[in-house]
C-alpha cells in the first residue's frame, strides 16, 4: 500500500467542496429550512452515525435528542467509515458525528485541518475491533500474514490498529497486501474467499469470527500503548452557534452511557433494534466494548475541564505521530492545536448527575 499523495488528498477536499456548492450546505453551523429564514424552529442538526454497538445508537433509537430539542429538526445519516465522515465535514454537510480517534487525528492534521472539536468519548475499543484470519488460512499469529491479503477500512481506527499490529510483530507493511474495503464489502470478500484476513469492527467482526479466529484485538494493542477510541465530534462553527444543542447532545450521550452500565438489557434492546440483532447478540456485542462513566469524561485522562485539557489531546497527537511515521499523513499537529480541538466547555456540571 503506497503512501497517499498530497494531490490525492487535496482532490478529495476539492470534490467535497464541489459537493457543498451543489447541495448548498452552508458553513457547517447547521442548516435552515426554507420556511424559517434561519430561525431556531427551522434549524436542522445533521448527525453522522455509524452502525456499531454504542451509546450513540441508544440515543438515536430512543429519540432522546429529538425530545430534548423540540425546536430543532434532527437528521441522522449513516456512514460506513470515519474517512467518509471527514469528507462530509470538509463539505460542511455534517454538524455532529460518531468517528474513530484515528480519522480524527487525520482530520486535525494537514492538509485537511478540519475545524471540528472532540466533545465526547463514546467508547474505548476493546474486543469490538480485531484482526481476524480465516480458519483455512493456516495462520496462527500476525507474522503469518506475510504475503497474504488483508482488508480494512482505510483511515479508520481499524486501519490504524492493523498498522500497529504489524509494526508490533515486526512485519513490514510492504510484506502484506492491504486492501481498502468498507465493513459490508469486507464481509462479501470474506465470503467469496478473496481475502485471507481483515481488521474490522462489530457487527461485521462477529460474522467473520464464525469462520475465522482472532489474532489480536484492539484491547491488546491499547495495553501495548496504541489505544483507539470512538469519539463524538462537533463542528466548531456549530458549537459556537448552538452551544445549547451541543449540551443537549452531550447529556443524551451521557444518559446512554448510564443506561449501558445500569440497565444493559434496555441498552441492548435499543442497539439490537438499530442493528437488526437479537437482544442476546446485542448484549454480547456491547460487552466487548469499554464504556466510560459520564463522570470520567471530565477526568485528566480524557476531556478534562475548561482551562485544563485532559490527556485525550496527547493521545490524538500520538496517533498522528504514528500515522506520520507510517507515512500516512504529512505532518503532525502540535499539542496546543489539538488541545484547542477538545470541547470540554461546562464539564463536569453540564452532564448532570
Amino acid at each position: 500500500m503506497s503512501r497517499p499523495r498530497l494531490s490525492h488528498l487535496l482532490s478529495i477536499v476539492l470534490a467535497a467542496t464541489t459537493a457543498l456548492a451543489l447541495t448548498g450546505c452552508g458553513d457547517g453551523a447547521a442548516s435552515a429550512g426554507s420556511g424559517g429564514g434561519g430561525d431556531r424552529a427551522a434549524t436542522t442538526i445533521r448527525i453522522a452515525y455509524q452502525a456499531f454497538p454504542s451509546g450513540d445508537l441508544v440515543v438515536k433509537n430512543k429519540g432522546w435528542l429529538e425530545k430534548a430539542l423540540p425546536g430543532y429538526a434532527i437528521t441522522w445519516t449513516k456512514f460506513d467509515s470515519g474517512a467518509s465522515i471527514n469528507t462530509a465535514f470538509v463539505a460542511g454537510s455534517v454538524d455532529i458525528a460518531a468517528i474513530g480517534s484515528s480519522p480524527v487525528a487525520r482530520g486535525l492534521s494537514a492538509p485537511l485541518n478540519i475545524p471540528y472539536q472532540v466533545a465526547f468519548v463514546l467508547d474505548v475499543a476493546g474486543d469490538n475491533e480485531a484482526l481476524v484470519v480465516r480458519n483455512d488460512a493456516g495462520i496462527s499469529d500476525v507474522t503469518g500474514l506475510r504475503g497474504k491479503k488483508v482488508a480494512t477500512s482505510f483511515a479508520s481506527t481499524a486501519h490504524y490498529s492493523l498498522l500497529a499490529a504489524l509494526d508490533q510483530a515486526g512485519v513490514a507493511e510492504s510484506e502484506v497486501t492491504i486492501v481498502d474495503l468498507e465493513p459490508q464489502d469486507i464481509l462479501a470478500s470474506w465470503t467469496r474467499g478473496d481475502i485471507d484476513a481483515a481488521y474490522t469492527w462489530l457487527p461485521t467482526l462477529e460474522e467473520l469470527k464464525k469462520t475465522g479466529k482472532v489474532l489480536i484485538a484492539s484491547r491488546e494493542l491499547a495495553t501495548a500503548g496504541k489505544p483507539t477510541l470512538d469519539l463524538g465530534v462537533v463542528s466548531t462553527a456549530f458549537a459556537g452557534a448552538h452551544p445549547d444543542a451541543v449540551d443537549a447532545w452531550r447529556k443524551a450521550e451521557a444518559q446512554a452511557l448510564t443506561l449501558i452500565a445500569d440497565d444493559p438489557d434496555a441498552a441492548a434492546q435499543a442497539v439490537g433494534a438499530e442493528l437488526n440483532l437479537s437482544k442476546e447478540d446485542a448484549t454480547s456485542q456491547l460487552s466487548q466494548g469499554v464504556f466510560l462513566k459520564p463522570a470520567d469524561l471530565a477526568s485528566p485522562e480524557w476531556l478534562g475541564t475548561p482551562g485544563k485539557v485532559g490527556g485525550l489531546a496527547k493521545n490524538l497527537v500520538s496517533a498522528a505521530q504514528f500515522l506520520k511515521d507510517q507515512q500516512k499523513i504529512d505532518s503532525v499537529p502540535d499539542l496546543a492545536t489539538v488541545e484547542r480541538a477538545i470541547y470540554n466547555k461546562g464539564l463536569p456540571g453540564v452532564l448532570g448527575s
